[in-house]
């Protein structure tokens, strides 16, 4: 069987912010912060200039949810210097203006986009979460999909929020994920890794990459120590802009 070569540039932007540069196409996921940290405005400084599209067949701009930390309204800005850009959006977005290149989504749908597909699962706060299938890569964006295990919830609440967590992963079809971009909310205290744990020992992506965690980079660092015995591979992120180059050899299906 041929081999395939399947391989992508990942920026981790800010919080659950991060752009996707696959071989013909740039994905941005859930961008809020839009002020720099550095001279320059490009990826490696955490933000995203729209000029960069033009380099790509198309660019492909998703967001989860209306939450402040996950949409910020300028990504409809960058259609005034891009024109090939598709928004695909969570229902609960308002949008005004919006033409055929703006796509709402419930949980649960399917969008066929000539070479790219995106699956909408659900969530276990707002919104939806999102599977992509682009230039053979299979990438998965959680969103606000996460085990909220906080201090606040009674044991009752606790249990319920595990329960549709784990019902909510298990919607997921058993497909070989690429890219899994997962909370690692240090918000959460002790219990920050138990989400990004059970999806790694439950989907086994090739690389898990952490988001949710503002600017506590460390965060990062602690997860992949603590899932060092599973087979799976967990980014440490440093800072914004950081770039993580993304290659994995696959059978041919």
């Amino acid at each position: 069987m041929e081999k395939l070569n399947k391989t992508a540039n990942v920026y981790h932007l800010y919080h659950s912010g991060v752009a996707v540069e696959t071989e013909s196409k740039l994905l941005v996921f859930d961008y809020y912060n839009d002020n720099s940290a550095g001279k320059e405005r490009s990826l490696e400084t955490g933000v995203v200039e729209p000029d960069i599209f033009r380099d790509k067949e198309e660019g492909l701009v998703f967001v989860s949810h209306n939450h402040s930390d996950h949409f910020n309204p300028v990504i409809f800005d960058w259609k005034q210097k891009a024109d090939n850009l598709k928004y695909i959006l969570s229902a609960d977005l308002q949008v005004n203006n919006k033409d055929e290149e703006y796509y709402q989504m419930e949980k649960y749908q399917k969008l066929d986009l000539e070479d790219i597909t995106v699956n909408t699962y659900g969530t276990t706060d707002q919104g939806v979460s999102f599977l992509v299938e682009v230039d053979g890569l299979v990438i998965f964006h959680a969103g606000d999909l996460n085990w909220w295990h906080w201090d606040k919830f009674s044991p009752a609440e606790r249990k319920r929020e595990e329960r549709e967590y784990k019902e909510e992963l298990a919607q997921l079809p058993d497909v070989d994920i690429d890219l899994a971009f997962v909370p690692v909310d240090p918000r959460l205290k002790k219990d920050y890794y138990r989400g990004g744990e059970y999806f790694a020992k439950e989907l086994k992506p090739n690389l898990l990459i952490p988001i949710h965690f503002s600017n506590n980079y460390s965060i990062t660092e602690e997860f992949a120590e603590k899932i060092v015995e599973l087979p799976v591979d967990s980014a440490i992120i440093k800072e914004r802009g950081m770039k993580i180059n993304y290659s994995n050899f696959d059978l041919e299906r």
